[in-house]
């Protein structure tokens, strides 16, 4: 197994990590519900206190980690310095909301006094991406953390670097070791982790058939499961909306992180009436995004995570262009070394295309027609995924009363799907199910305990 820091920019090796043996995995196991024996015991002032601490150093060399983010995975800089600075805000959200989020509740019960009493389940396995390497780990592990759990993580072969920086900020930050451990392993002693009688639940953000292979496995050991896996996020635009700022928008919503997003605008649905506005704005603003380092402040389109991540874009791609998708803009890869792909439109693609209902992770966005809102809502739920969406109209009330019929988890009223620590994030269909972030994503791995005190 090739544990390795390559950066995509040049496709030259920085770093190579030893992957741990079986033996060392089982001690890690060992470590963590040891840990969780007395973590659990912990009041939610002492939990408070690491992870604000957490927080201070994350913020105190948000350079470094930034910079750590774009040389694993090729992310522009300032949107590693945007995710440093998230992840500071969800440690912060969590740590001061987590004895709130997990207070006794109250039942309202005639005749009866009782009442859900939270508690945590004991040692949790994390199966993490590549694509926000340091903000999906804490979204997962936080809010975990506080509840009284102790994790381990997989991370993204491909995001060494980060994956040993963060195990380091949990320990600075002053968690008992074995409360959060990182784990460089091969994909195959998951099974193994899952199947261990100490750990009680997995989490997986990833691919639709990674997530598949961890839910069997989850199910097989009655164990619970969280999965975020991808997505092929609807933008419609109807015909009032502001054009100049949806297509500004549009841009900011499918390039963000280099197309590499679950939650990027991906299928854009345009009503005819503007459609040949809005497509001729947006190929205006993508064909002017200048490629580059992404290490370059005036960069604005990155390259993708890993060569490999680039051919197999370029052969989805290429799959509907022989199937007869129109190409308005790029379609194929620059003559340069790196990962990177030029910015893509298709249009005409059509559902007997191999592309129609897969997620493009890069930046091609395709583009329908559709003559109204009903048919707009129709195209948009034609999808094995339900993860997040948008709708764009100068009526909010309308945008309202479309966003409800549209089948996802999230959806945004004049704003691309985003992420927010206050906010729910999760979906439905092939994305998957259960919720991160919010107090909902503290909730889920948790004991909630009825106990009845009698009648009145």
């Amino acid at each position: 197994m090739s544990i390795a820091s390559i950066n995509p920019a040049t496709n030259q090796t920085i770093r190579e990590f030893e992957p741990l043996n079986k033996d060392a995995v089982i001690d890690a196991i060992e470590s963590a519900d040891k840990a969780y024996q007395s973590w659990r015991e912990t009041t939610f002032v002492e939990r408070q206190r690491c992870l604000l601490k957490f927080a201070d150093l994350l913020r105190s060399d948000a350079d470094e980690y930034a910079r750590m983010i774009t040389l694993d995975m090729g992310k522009r800089i300032s949107e590693s310095q945007y995710e440093i600075e998230y992840c500071a805000k969800i440690a912060e959200f969590y740590a001061n909301g987590a004895e709130r989020f997990l207070a006794d509740q109250p039942m309202e019960v005639a005749d009866a006094d009782a009442y859900i009493h939270y508690e945590p389940l004991g040692v949790l396995m994390g199966v993490m991406p590549w694509n926000f390497p340091f903000y999906q780990v804490v979204r997962f592990a936080t809010p975990n953390i506080m509840a009284g759990n102790t994790v381990l993580v997989k991370h993204a072969s491909n995001v060494p670097q980060c994956a040993a920086a963060i195990e380091e900020l949990y320990s600075r930050c002053g968690l008992p070791t074995g409360v959060y451990t990182n784990l460089f392993i091969p994909s195959e002693f998951v099974e193994m982790i899952v199947a261990d009688r100490r750990v009680q639940g997995v989490s997986l953000t990833g691919s639709e058939p990674a997530g598949a292979a961890v839910a069997a496995l989850a199910g097989k050991n009655l164990k619970r499961s969280v999965l975020e896996l991808g997505g092929n996020d609807p933008f419609i635009v109807l015909e009032d909306a502001d054009l100049e700022k949806t297509v500004e928008l549009a841009v900011k919503g499918r390039m963000v992180n280099a197309g590499q997003s679950c939650v990027a605008s991906k299928r854009f649905i345009v009503v005819e009436a503007v459609a040949e506005r809005f497509l001729e704005g947006f190929k205006k603003q993508l064909s002017a995004l200048q490629m580059g380092d992404p290490m370059d402040e005036q960069t604005t389109l990155s390259p993708l995570s890993t060569e490999s991540a680039a051919v197999q874009l370029q052969q989805q791609v290429q799959s509907s262009i022989d199937a007869g998708a129109t190409v308005v803009i790029g379609g194929d890869r620059p003559d340069r070394e790196g990962a990177y792909f030029n910015p893509t439109i298709l249009t005409d693609v059509t559902p007997d295309m191999p592309t129609f209902d897969q997620e493009l992770f890069g930046p091609v966005a395709t583009v329908y027609v559709v003559k109204d809102e009903a048919e707009a809502i129709e195209l948009a739920n034609r999808s094995s995924y339900g993860l997040g969406g948008s709708v764009f109209t100068a009526d909010v009330q309308r945008g309202r009363r479309v966003a409800e019929k549209i089948e996802t988890g999230m959806v945004f009223i004049n704003q691309p799907t985003k992420s927010q620590a206050e906010l729910p994030f999760g979906g439905i269909k092939n994305s998957g199910y259960g919720r991160e972030l919010s107090h909902l994503g503290i909730l889920e791995f948790v004991n909630k305990k009825l106990i009845h005190l009698g009648k009145k």
